[in-house]
């Protein structure tokens, strides 16, 4: 079952991914980025209301709260990588470096130790992941003088990555979904200063508001099937599973915009189903 729910968390946060990169095109990625957190506030509240915590520890909140710090920072890095036409680089970039750490932190710190078989399907996650989402082209990639900084949007991102999964895995199971709610919270607070440079930008159309906030309620969502997850399945492995998520804008860019699979994206897509095999296996 923690397998199934790590790969359904990739599928909301691949669906959230695409949404929000093709929405970013039109939207301020700073708007897209508060409002998505808004979104996801309100997902996560209602949630963790409607599935009582039997009990919700300060460290609980404290872990959430860094989560969520680490979910402002990804997404924003992301969005804005995203802004700039980056789609084949700051994705990959924040995804394979993001759930590197991850892995690393959870061996070495928190007591994971994947089987043989675990692995080899984390070691073809890496590069299946950036072949999915740096293998495409005619996604609007910036060229030249973007690449500096589009590249650190990527690993800034990547830091947020790893901050979200790592801090959400550590809230004990009885605080029940208020550990994601807490998030929420602090990534919304840590995102004011911020968007209230940009409240210019805020004159939208209600209908790109409104979906906005839908994608970040769809990535509460993915949040909250990753948390499952870790409380059924070790964090090295639910990470390389929920990160497997740049092969869904991939598999949208094929169906939805009718771009043509490149043999790396192929290649890519095949060894992501290689390692969601291994790693169910081990």
């Amino acid at each position: 079952m923690g397998v199934l729910l790590a790969l359904a968390s990739a599928v909301c946060y691949g669906f959230v991914d695409f949404a929000g990169g093709m929405l970013s095109r039109r939207v301020h990625f700073a708007v897209v980025t508060f409002l998505g957190q808004t979104g996801s506030l309100l997902l996560a509240l209602a949630a963790a209301l409607l599935l009582p915590a039997d009990a919700v520890r300060p460290a609980d909140v404290m872990w959430g709260t860094l989560s969520g710090v680490g979910s402002a920072t990804a997404m924003r890095f992301l969005n804005r990588g995203l802004s700039r036409g980056a789609m084949s680089v700051v994705i990959p970039v924040s995804a394979v470096t993001g759930v590197a750490l991850s892995v690393l932190c959870g061996v070495f710190f928190l007591g994971d130790r994947p089987t043989p078989l675990s692995w080899l399907g984390i070691c073809v996650t890496v590069p299946a992941l950036w072949l999915v989402s740096a293998g495409g082209t005619g996604r609007g990639d910036s060229e030249g003088p973007q690449s500096g900084p589009v590249l650190t949007d990527g690993l800034i991102a990547s830091l947020g990555v790893a901050a979200q999964y790592i801090g959400l895995a550590q809230a004990h199971p009885a605080s029940g979904l208020w550990p994601v709610a807490a998030g929420r919270l602090a990534a919304v607070l840590l995102l004011l200063p911020i968007t209230w440079r940009h409240t210019s930008e805020f004159r939208q159309s209600a209908k790109s508001s409104g979906w906005a906030v839908l994608i970040g309620a769809g990535a509460a969502l993915g949040l909250i099937l990753y948390l499952w997850a870790t409380r059924l399945q070790m964090l090295a492995i639910a990470v390389v599973l929920a990160s497997l998520y740049p092969a869904v804008p991939t598999a949208l860019g094929l169906a939805v915009l009718r771009e043509k699979v490149t043999r790396a994206q192929a290649t890519g897509l095949v060894s992501s189903a290689a390692a969601v095999i291994l790693l169910s296996l081990g």
